[in-house]
């Protein structure tokens, strides 16, 4: 189906539509109407398939690529509104330099803990303190590669559907179930369902192929400059290093979760 007559497209960045979308850049916005912003086909497509609802999308016919095209009618039939735009007004709205010609607006799904429904045996990473959304996104990406079952985001210190977070998963933050809350909340949601919790941390006694990484389990990470609280230090949780032979003594938060989730998906064979 064909965009309207182009009449009806919208060139002036300073049209209130795209001044009430491109104000989704900022945190305050976002927050403030619980809508973010999705840049590019394949990431909107797979806010569709995790069932996320898609309220507007700005389309450029003119730089439409043939995904692009297929993505916007699936999109339309979903109730979304098509709004076309010039591309000048696109480039306004986009987040990166790939313009694959519609950035959508998309209503950011509920995060609470309640909400998260695991499976038997769960494979589950939990991520304290994040604040890089661009880490956030690789983590989800190691995440639904390795085929695990949750990202938990504890204390977070950054908002989870940041346009970047988004960006940097490849929209996997739609697909793989997310949920956030402090990490007394964490703690507790993990024991109600009855997981192992493993903690990496370089002072661990066992490397990471030493454990049992099957059966109910949450594997937690924590940030880069202050690693991990002592909301993860008692009894209860198994400290996991992985080795460090250089000068350094700690790998990116998404490297570490990459390397837990397949030696994970290892020992647990395929899914």
């Amino acid at each position: 189906m064909p965009l309207p007559h182009p009449d009806a497209v919208i060139s002036s960045p300073k049209n209130p539509r795209v001044r009430a979308a491109t104000e989704l850049r900022e945190r305050r916005a976002r927050d403030a109407i619980g809508l973010t912003l999705v840049d590019g086909a394949r990431e909107l497509g797979r806010a569709l398939d995790g069932g996320a609802r898609v309220v507007e999308v700005f389309a450029d016919e003119t730089s439409l690529t043939q995904d692009g095209a297929s993505i916007l009618e699936r999109a339309r039939a979903a109730g979304a509104a098509v709004v076309p735009v010039t591309r000048v007004v696109l480039d306004r709205l986009a987040y990166g330099d790939r313009s694959e010609g519609l950035v959508a607006t998309v209503a950011v799904p509920d995060l609470s803990l309640g909400a998260l429904h695991l499976p038997p045996d769960p494979l589950v990473i939990v991520l304290e303190g994040v604040e890089k959304p661009g880490n956030l996104g690789a983590v989800l990406r190691s995440a639904d590669g390795a085929g695990a079952d949750a990202v938990i985001v504890a204390d977070p210190r950054t908002d989870l559907f940041n346009p970047n977070a988004v960006r940097a998963s490849l929209g996997s933050i739609f697909t793989v179930p997310l949920a956030a809350g402090s990490s007394t909340e964490v703690r507790a949601h993990l024991a109600a369902n009855g997981l192992r919790v493993l903690a990496a941390r370089v002072e661990g006694s066992l490397t990471y192929t030493e454990v049992d990484l099957r059966g109910p389990l949450a594997i937690v990470l924590g940030s880069e400059a202050d690693g991990l609280t002592g909301a993860w230090a008692d009894e209860g949780v198994v400290p996991v290093r992985l080795p460090m032979l250089g000068v350094a003594d700690s790998l990116n938060v998404s490297i570490a979760a990459a390397v837990f989730l397949y030696e994970a998906r290892r020992q647990r064979g395929d899914p």
